[in-house]
């Protein structure tokens, strides 16, 4: 594969930033260039709702600067994404518009996991960054303008994932309202910050400890500057990160950014991002900051990479969003056996039915995480089950995924028993969503939830192949399936409709 210039465009809630990569598939990516304009978009939106007009016209203004370096460079293809500033503003469809007709740049709103999971695909792709997750419990923080993401891993695996509402940007214009005049304004911040940070620890932490903080962001990087006698560079100690938090409090952010060269609307911001990390430690006893020095551009180039099969570490960030969703379904405490039989033989059945229907790497995925979310509305009550799985889904972030996917996992769960009704009569519940996929994944799902009805894995080995007009499923048996089979029979309506052939149990005697 021959090398390829690359532009990343991060529109940001305080800033607007662009890196130029070559990127190569054995070396990686090399940064060419990076610029960036300052604007306070988050501002805007957590102020008034919506992006003005002054606002729109400074992003049009630096997104032409950027057309043009593009140019400069030969750029071959690019990626813009704007994050919460856009995503939270109610006239974010009409500006992303404007934008296009005026810079003929494409910027597209990512979904808030979406996000994150970029800033986790560029921490792992950079050198040595495995090392960080040797110990168990290790905690990444990704501080944005509106919101925390707090990632905690047990060695390499993903175990839990939430995002709590305190972003740097958000809390400044939140708490300056009523802290403006107030003596000690960093300790009405730090009661706000750390209320979060507690209740996060009580609900999914339990007695766990956190060796490691692993910081992703600018954020991390503008602390760093404000103490350059502590010579820190990849680690930050309890009692460096206390110095910088005690210098960050004392001086007044204008002074930040004439001493230490950092710009006046970053310097702002510190503060607020002190007061999370510094909580963050306090409440989890963890013993340091690991800072891998890597921005949202560096997400946006390695998850292009990633999907262009360019991508140098060898690592399946698939099984991440798996993970998210294990974690989710332990949570709801869903029968672990049963949600595993029915994924397991919902992807054979997909896999005998992928290359003939169109079906892709990415809709596998979703099946199976509908497969295993399914039934966690039993937590909250054993009746209708799939509704109540269906909001819990749609409530609840999963690390990797847009919302628009997740609203069709969470619309495969609900017609996975519901009926099915036409596209134009079930507008109002599907959306944004696939209508088509939703109804191509929910009948597999309807076929291998009743394969385990009786939730004792009666069904195992299951191989599915298209013969003449019928869906052969063959099984091993490890028990009478009367009540299975039966079920099948009746449940096949959806899947005749969608596919146009019929499945057909047969089953293998058990030695």
């Amino acid at each position: 594969m021959a090398n390829k210039t690359f532009a990343a465009i991060d529109v940001g809630s305080n800033e607007i930033s662009m890196k130029i990569c070559e990127l190569t598939p054995k070396k990686g990516a090399r940064e060419l260039d990076c610029v960036n304009g300052v604007i306070e978009l988050g501002s805007d939106t957590y102020n008034t709702g919506k992006i003005g007009e002054n606002s729109l016209n400074k992003v049009c203004s630096i997104l032409n600067k950027f057309r043009k370096k593009m140019k400069e460079y030969r750029v071959s293809d690019y990626r813009a994404y704007a994050s919460s500033a856009f995503r939270e503003a109610e006239n974010s469809t009409l500006a992303i518009e404007r934008i296009k007709m005026r810079t003929n740049i494409d910027v597209q709103i990512l979904s808030n996991s979406e996000q994150r999971f970029m800033n986790y695909k560029a921490y792992v792709a950079a050198k040595n960054s495995t090392s960080a997750f040797a110990n168990k419990n290790t905690a990444l923080l990704d501080i944005g303008a509106g919101s925390l993401q707090i990632s905690i891993f047990d060695k390499m695996n993903l175990v839990q994932t939430q995002n709590l509402p305190i972003g740097a940007v958000r809390i400044r214009e939140y708490l300056t309202h009523f802290g403006a005049n107030t003596v000690a304004l960093e300790n009405v911040m730090e009661e706000y910050v750390s209320n979060f940070i507690i209740e996060f620890r009580n609900l999914f932490l339990n007695d766990k400890d956190i060796k490691s903080i692993i910081a992703i962001g600018d954020g991390i990087n503008n602390l760093i500057k404000a103490g350059p006698e502590l010579h820190i560079e990849n680690t930050i100690s309890r009692d460096q990160f206390r110095a910088l938090y005690q210098k960050v409090v004392d001086t007044k952010p204008e002074e930040l950014a004439e001493k230490y060269g950092i710009p006046y609307e970053r310097a702002t911001l510190m503060l607020p991002m002190a007061i999370i990390y510094q909580s963050f430690l306090d409440n989890s006893r963890a013993e340091e900051i690991i800072t891998p020095h890597v921005t949202f551009c560096d997400g946006i180039v390695a998850d292009y990479m990633d999907k262009q099969g360019m991508f140098s570490i060898e690592k399946d960030f698939d099984e991440d969003i798996l993970a998210s969703a294990y974690s989710i379904a332990k949570k709801y405490k869903v029968n672990k056996a049963h949600i595993q039989n029915v994924a397991d033989n919902a992807l054979a059945i997909f896999d005998s039915l992928k290359t003939v229907y169109g079906l892709n790497k990415r809709d596998r995925l979703q099946l199976q995480i509908a497969a295993l979310l399914h039934s966690c509305g039993k937590f909250v009550n054993m009746n209708d089950v799939t509704q109540i799985s269906y909001y819990i889904i749609m409530a609840t972030e999963i690390l990797g995924l847009s919302h628009k996917e997740r609203e069709e996992i969470a619309n495969i769960v609900r017609y996975n028993v519901y009926y099915l009704p036409s596209k134009e009569k079930c507008r109002n519940t599907i959306k944004s969503a696939d209508y088509l996929k939703i109804a191509k994944l929910a009948s597999i799902l309807r076929i291998a939830d009743v394969l385990d009805r009786s939730h004792k894995q009666k069904i195992t080995d299951l191989k599915a192949v298209i013969r003449d007009k019928n869906l052969v499923m063959t099984v091993d048996v490890l028990d009478d399936i009367t009540l299975e089979a039966g079920l099948v029979q009746s449940k096949t309506a959806l899947f005749e409709n969608v596919y146009g052939i019929k499945p057909v149990l047969r089953q293998r005697r058990g030695i």
